[in-house]
């Protein structure tokens, strides 16, 4: 008979002791528990033992988690965690110096379990560890010099620890003084300075930044663009990544007025006038030290690199949101001159008449034939085709910086479109404002940056102005595809669209620079666009024959299954999620599958991103299939209902689903990528009978379809199948050709 399901098998472990394998009943209280396995050691005062589990997390058993006991697991008898919170409380205070860096380092691993941090939170420990940040390193300075060493492990120790208990969220940010964030600050100034103090300051630095407004300002007026700087030019990929997170949370909590480009200014301080921050970076060459170090150095970049630069290119993106949101003012004449600056240099007007009544008229009359030259739609007042947002005022100021800065590409395009006598011109205006547009929506500018994309593309590092230089490239290339085409206007929509197919196919090579994305659009013509299309067809043709049609109804359901059975033996193998929080480099991940026989499903947290599948065994976690009560995705999550800008970010919300279990319980997902989601959600669905409904059930099924029905009419070959079947002929007139085998 199989022991009751309340009922776990355990090894239990005391120092100076032979382990113990004990039964625990889940039902009997956790003190109870205890106070059994102390008799059984004859040790007295129970309430000051607590069992914790025995692998490298340490943690402590309660009768919240108890429940992830499992039948193997071996457990440890230790001092209670208010025991050990007070002991520790009282051994960092030591004046003893090797005492002290021993209390610190237990401090730092124990300050990973909640259980634990809560106990030495309600001591005050993080006003502890503040004040010694603040305090004790000026008391041990004169020490430095002969006891450097022990001096930065303590120092260290003391961080590490500070940060992990943050990390639990129960103390709030907005509590910290002026002076811990200046001493704070100070380690990321220094120059020479030990690099695991070097992380533990900026994560610090960070998580301020990005949980408290207060704080933010603090630490603005503290770092200086110059004092992050050197810290880019080292080796060290994960200090830069830190520092690349610093900048970013700046720029992402900066209030928007502080984010626009505005004047020049020397000052160096991130907290200078909100109108400046771009530009200081431009002046302190940011991007090119993160091209120089980060990306272009001889080592490959790691997913949270890729996730900090992608971060930054969006918020660098961003910044073209306000122009790109503002309607021009048609009687704004510094506006207007813009558009007149287009058509001088497009044209260069000779010397204006004279102001007579009837060099007026002329002069009009000249003003809209060459606004009609220049393609826009409005000839007699261009200025109204800049009123829709997006892409307002933008599209104006990509078409201004194209004139000037491309000056011979631009007249180029202009003369060659006006002069045409066919209606085959391509309208500059009009196509810059449309294209413009489209690039907005390929960047994705004015979208908060996703906590889970690493989609940064070099190339955007290489200029100062590289969407203005990304515009540049891709007017030309409209251009060209609009001849290739033989377009008028009536094709003004296939052509862009034929525009957006060629830059996103593109843009998925990841060029390295603007250049090498220039020469990937010229192996891009129109032509071999027809031919990845014309193949795209053949591959996905779709057969619309009225027997094909009844083929393909009778061999969907088969194809369905096979689908389906793909989906299972995937979730079988199983998928690593990362739990998101505040704090993104402090990666935290669990795994989750289904058992082979698709009843339970297996989860549970993981120290590090495995390499391979996780066995069923090492995961703590099961939840019977047959509990699932519904699969729910997007805002409908628990976890997508909260609060924070996370939970707004729109990319996060298409990799979100939850399963519902229970009363009021729920398992949380976040996948790696929308391909995990669509194969977890399809299954999980398939499990609970219901149809499998994502984009990438739909694509597996037309692309199995296709070829299951190709490979069954491999023998029709060049036979043209009708679409109704033959008549029946009329019955002959007699029967006398029928030969009688009797």
């Amino acid at each position: 008979m199989p022991p009751p399901a309340d009922i776990v098998k355990v090894a239990i472990e005391w120092p100076g002791a032979y382990p113990k394998l004990m039964e625990i009943d889940q039902k009997k209280p956790l003190s109870a528990i205890i106070k059994e396995v102390c008799d059984g050691w004859s040790l007295a005062n129970h309430e000051y033992f607590a069992l914790q589990h025995a692998d490298s997390s340490n943690f402590y058993i309660t009768e919240k988690n108890r429940n992830e006991i499992k039948n193997g697991t071996i457990l440890r008898l230790t001092t209670s965690p208010a025991q050990n919170a007070q002991q520790l409380h009282e051994r960092i205070q030591s004046s003893s110096m090797d005492a002290k860096l021993e209390a610190l380092k237990d401090l730092a691993s124990l300050s990973r379990d909640v259980t634990f941090a809560q106990e030495f939170i309600n001591l005050d420990g993080i006003s502890l560890l503040t004040q010694m940040v603040e305090s004790g390193t000026e008391r041990y300075q004169k020490l430095q010099k002969i006891m450097k060493p022990c001096f930065g492990d303590m120092l260290s120790f003391t961080l590490t620890a500070f940060v992990e208990l943050m990390d639990h969220g129960i103390v709030s940010w907005d509590t910290f003084s002026v002076a811990f964030i200046k001493k704070i600050a100070s380690f990321v100034n220094k120059s020479a300075i030990d690099v695991s103090i070097l992380q533990r300051s900026l994560a610090i630095l960070e998580s301020m930044v990005l949980n408290s407004h207060d704080l933010y300002q603090k630490v603005a007026q503290e770092i200086t663009i110059g004092q992050l700087i050197p810290h880019l030019q080292g080796t060290d990929q994960e200090i830069q990544t830190y520092t690349i997170a610093v900048i970013n949370a700046l720029f992402l909590k900066a209030p928007d007025e502080r984010r626009q480009v505005g004047v020049e200014s020397s000052v160096d301080i991130l907290d200078c006038p909100l109108t400046e921050m771009a530009n200081i970076l431009a002046q302190k060459q940011l991007r090119s030290i993160i091209l120089t170090h980060v990306i272009r150095a001889q080592r490959a970049i790691n997913n949270e690199m890729a996730h900090q630069l992608y971060v930054l290119q969006v918020l660098t993106f961003n910044l073209l949101e306000d122009r790109m949101m503002t309607k021009m003012d048609p009687q704004d004449q510094a506006q207007r001159d813009i558009i007149f600056e287009l058509r001088r240099i497009a044209f260069d007007a000779e010397s204006e008449p004279n102001n007579s009544s009837g060099s007026m008229e002329k002069r009009k009359s000249m003003y809209t034939r060459d606004y009609k030259k220049l393609g826009f739609i409005n000839h007699v007042n261009p200025a109204m085709d800049f009123t829709q947002t997006p892409p307002g005022m933008l599209a104006l100021d990509n078409m201004l910086y194209f004139a000037k800065h491309h000056q011979d590409a631009y007249i180029r395009i202009v003369l060659e479109n006006s002069s045409r006598e066919d209606k085959h011109e391509c309208p500059f205006g009009r196509s810059s404002i449309e294209l413009t547009k489209m690039l907005c929506e390929i960047l994705k500018v004015g979208e908060l940056p996703s906590e889970t994309c690493n989609d940064f593309h070099p190339m955007f590092f290489t200029h100062d102005r590289s969407f203005e230089e990304f515009f540049c490239i891709c007017i030309q290339l409209l251009n060209k595809t609009w001849k290739e085409m033989r377009a008028t206007s009536e094709d003004f929509n296939k052509v862009m669209q034929v525009v957006k197919e060629q830059v996103m196919r593109a843009l998925t090579t990841k060029p390295s620079s603007l250049d090498q994305f220039k020469s990937k659009l010229q192996n891009l013509s129109y032509t071999e666009i027809l031919k990845i299309r014309q193949s795209e067809r053949m591959n996905q043709e779709d057969f619309q024959s009225r027997p094909i049609l009844e083929l393909k109804e009778k061999i969907q359901p088969e194809i369905l299954e096979l689908i389906k059975q793909q989906r299972l033996n995937r979730l079988v193998e199983g998928t690593c999620f990362r739990k998101l929080n505040c704090r993104r480099r402090q990666d935290k991940f669990w795994y989750c599958r289904l058992s082979p026989n698709h009843k339970v499903l297996h989860y549970g947290d993981l120290e590090e991103s495995p390499q391979g599948e996780v066995p069923h065994d090492s995961l703590q976690d099961k939840l019977p299939v047959a509990d699932i009560k519904a699969v729910v995705t997007g805002k409908d999550c628990p976890h997508m209902k909260e609060k924070g800008a996370l939970k707004q970010n729109k990319e996060v919300l298409e990799l979100a689903f939850s399963i519902l279990y229970d009363s009021n319980c729920q398992l949380n997902f976040i996948a790696p990528d929308k391909h995990e989601y669509c194969i977890w959600t399809d299954g999980l669905n398939a499990l609970l009978g219901k149809d499998m409904m994502s984009d990438l059930t739909q694509n597996d099924l037309d692309t199995l379809l296709s070829m299951e029905i190709k490979l069954r009419l491999l023998d029709l070959e060049n036979i043209q199948i009708p679409d109704a079947p033959p008549p029946i002929p009329k019955e002959p007139s007699n029967y006398d050709f029928v030969y009688d085998c009797n």
